[in-house]
């Protein structure tokens, strides 16, 4: 492989809404990340996984090694590709012996340097039309290897996967979730752990779909739960309640002008709120005693998937956006299996994962919308909480399958897992968005 390799070379009321709505405004506006490049194409067998030959990153330091392992584990985590990364070897230099590299089984090579003034610059070859498809250039945050550092280079693995795939990749995402009731966020590939600052006391994260704000529910020693919405970057929050003293688990609209969440006391409805504005929430559903709660999203917004126990246990129900239309999703049973809630509707729009009561323990599931054919993901374990990626096609969910509650990533086309976290508890995953709109 190496002579292969060396040949190949707390604000008013009033004043709190109006800064909301003119950061809800900017991070729209904005896209301050995009990388500089053009995709012409990479052309490949469908349904096979094309191999990538990552080559080492030309300059100095740990610079260039960190990047190019990065880069290999984002391309290997995406479960589209196949990474070739020898050991050794000399960075590529001048014009590449495209008939080696197709010999090794790329067809694709990823050839890249650290700059001198600090920038990654990767030229990204299509092997069989021997010419280059797409080249990025983007600057590398202080510190090196730090965390934005490491963002920047999780940025350009996506935008190799988009030009190799099409479909741009998911290194550069986040994932929310709970630690000691203590929310943190995780990078994709399980780097970076750290609390989110300012909150406590707090479960049942969401994002925003800029990725900018994030909505949780947070408790008070009184018993008294509220919604509260704040920034990603921090400031205070705007706390929201319904009917009663029981608020949470909620959810933004695609287009980010709604909150839903459950609220009540002896019942649980759901309510709807502009999160940046100042009216009360107006209420959704009406249980009469019962419980709805868990909603979710179709991708377009028009309607709504949500945990109620209606039948006299929880089940999965889809209604429309302005709470009619109501009709059951998950199969309705009797006795201990008949337990289905935690819904996440698939970014595509065709799938709703779930968890499901199964010989005593929880697994993860998705229900097609269309025609209600169930298929079981997990059994390893009791699984619970999945969240989809922005791709459709990963989800992140709580497991017990290593001794205690971590979140593990699966690819639900290939199966594969992987362990995120680890160290103490973490549940209640929330997949971000795709963040380069919210920075």
């Amino acid at each position: 492989m190496k002579r292969l390799l060396a040949a190949a070379c707390l604000l008013p009321a009033a004043a709190f809404s109006a800064a909301f709505s003119a950061a809800f405004s900017a991070a729209f506006a904005q896209d301050t990340t995009r990388v500089q490049g053009v995709r012409i194409g990479l052309t490949y067998a469908p349904g096979t996984r094309p191999g990538v030959f990552i080559a080492p990153i030309a300059g100095t330091g740990a610079d260039a090694d960190s990047a190019r392992t990065i880069l290999a584990r984002d391309l290997d985590f995406s479960d589209r590709l196949t990474v070739i990364a020898p050991d050794g070897g000399d960075a590529p230099a001048g014009a590449l012996n495209y008939l080696l590299y197709a010999q090794l089984g790329a067809a694709a090579v990823v050839q890249a340097s650290v700059t001198p003034t600090g920038s990654l610059h990767v030229a990204v070859h299509d092997v069989a039309g021997a010419k280059v498809i797409t080249v990025v250039d983007v600057p590398l945050p202080s510190p090196a290897l730090g965390a934005e550092w490491r963002r920047a280079v999780h940025g350009v693995s996506d935008e190799v996967e988009r030009a190799i795939t099409g479909e741009r990749g998911i290194a550069g995402t986040r994932i929310l979730f709970v630690r000691d009731e203590t929310l943190w966020t995780v990078d994709s590939d399980g780097a970076v752990a750290v609390p989110v600052l300012g909150v406590g006391n707090a479960r049942s994260p969401a994002w925003h779909p800029t990725g900018r704000f994030i909505a949780y529910q947070q408790f008070a020693e009184n018993g008294h739960h509220t919604v509260a919405v704040r920034d990603f970057a921090g400031g205070p929050a705007r706390h929201f309640t319904g009917r009663g003293f029981l608020n949470g688990a909620p959810t933004f609209s695609p287009d980010g002008r709604t909150l839903v969440f459950g609220s009540g006391e002896d019942g649980i409805d759901l309510y709807a709120a502009d999160p940046f504005g100042t009216e009360a929430p107006r209420r959704l559903t009406v249980g009469r005693g019962t419980q709805s709660y868990q909603p979710t999203f179709r991708p377009d917004g028009q309607r709504i998937a949500y945990t109620s126990n209606l039948p006299g246990h929880p089940e999965v129900y889809i209604t429309d956006a302005d709470g009619t239309n109501a009709d059951l999703l998950t199969s309705s049973g009797m006795g201990e299996q008949s337990y289905r809630s935690d819904p996440d509707w698939s970014p595509d729009g065709r799938k709703v994962a779930y968890q499901s009561m199964t010989n005593g323990g929880f697994q993860i599931m998705t229900i097609n919308v269309r025609d209600q054919s169930v298929q079981a993901l997990t059994s390893e374990g009791s699984n619970e909480e999945p969240s989809w990626a922005p791709d459709g096609r990963h989800l992140v969910f709580t497991s017990t399958r290593s001794g205690v509650k971590q979140l593990w990533v699966l690819d639900t086309e290939s199966g594969r897992t992987r362990q995120l976290t680890r160290g103490a508890r973490a549940r209640m995953p929330s997949w971000s968005p795709r963040l380069d709109a919210a920075r």
